[in-house]
C-alpha cells in the first residue's frame, strides 16, 4: 500500500497561488505569481531534490497538472531530477473535464476523487506524491487520505490569492516529524496524519 504526501509552498499568510512565476497562474486577478523564486537557494535546491528522489508516482489537481504538462516535459536534461523523475514515473490527475493527457504516463481519475485516490493508494506501493494542487489537496484532507505534509513557509505576506487551508476545512491534528529553515528564510515543516484533534481547557 501506498502513503500520500503533499509538498506545498505558502506564504506567511497562507496562499500558494502561483509560486513559481508571474503567469503561473492570473486567475481572479492574481498579481503576485513568482513569490518563491527570490528564496531558491541551495538550501532550498536540496531539500527538493531529497523529496524527488523518493516518489514512485504523482498525484495532480488540474490546474497543476496543466502548469507541470506545460513546462516539465520540455526540461530533458538527465541531470535534472525533479524533471526526469516528473517526465519517467506515473502520474495521475484527477479531472471530471479533461479529455486528454498528452504528458507520457498520465492516467485521468474521473470518478469520485476520495474514493478513486483510496484505490490508488490500495494498488500502488512507495510514496505518491502531491506537489500544489492544493485544491484537490483540500477535498483529501477532508478524507485523510494525505499521510504527510511538506510545508514550506516563505517569508512573504501577500494578502490575496488562494490558500490551502479555507474556512470549513476538517479539523485534523498532524504530528510534527521534522522542521528546518533554508539559508534564505523558507521555514520547512514537515508534518505525519494524526487523526482528530484533542481539546482541554485551562
Amino acid at each position: 500500500m501506498a502513503t500520500l504526501s503533499l509538498t506545498q509552498f505558502l506564504t506567511l499568510d497562507g496562499v500558494v497561488q502561483a509560486p513559481g512565476g508571474p503567469d503561473e497562474d492570473r486567475s481572479d486577478g492574481f498579481e503576485h505569481g513568482g513569490w518563491s523564486v527570490p528564496y531558491g537557494d541551495e538550501d532550498f535546491g536540496r531539500f527538493m531534490d531529497e523529496v524527488f528522489t523518493r516518489p514512485t508516482a504523482f498525484l495532480l489537481g488540474r490546474r497543476t497538472y496543466d502548469i507541470f504538462a506545460g513546462y516539465w516535459p520540455k526540461r530533458t536534461d538527465p541531470d535534472n531530477l525533479v524533471a526526469s523523475k516528473l517526465n519517467a514515473l506515473p502520474k495521475y490527475v484527477a479531472s471530471t473535464t479533461l479529455t486528454e493527457a498528452d504528458w507520457a504516463g498520465t492516467t485521468v481519475l474521473r470518478g469520485d476523487v476520495a474514493q478513486e485516490v483510496a484505490g490508488l493508494k490500495e494498488r500502488l506501493d512507495g510514496e505518491i506524491q502531491m506537489h500544489g494542487s492544493a485544491g484537490l489537496a483540500r477535498t483529501l484532507l477532508d478524507h485523510d487520505l494525505i499521510d504527510t505534509l511538506h510545508l514550506l513557509v516563505f517569508p512573504v505576506v501577500l494578502g490575496t490569492g488562494r490558500r490551502l487551508f479555507t474556512e470549513g476545512v476538517r479539523p485534523t491534528a498532524f504530528r510534527p516529524a521534522g522542521s528546518h529553515t533554508t539559508g534564505a528564510g523558507v521555514a520547512v515543516h514537515t508534518y505525519e496524519l494524526e487523526g482528530r484533534p484533542a481539546y482541554g481547557s485551562y
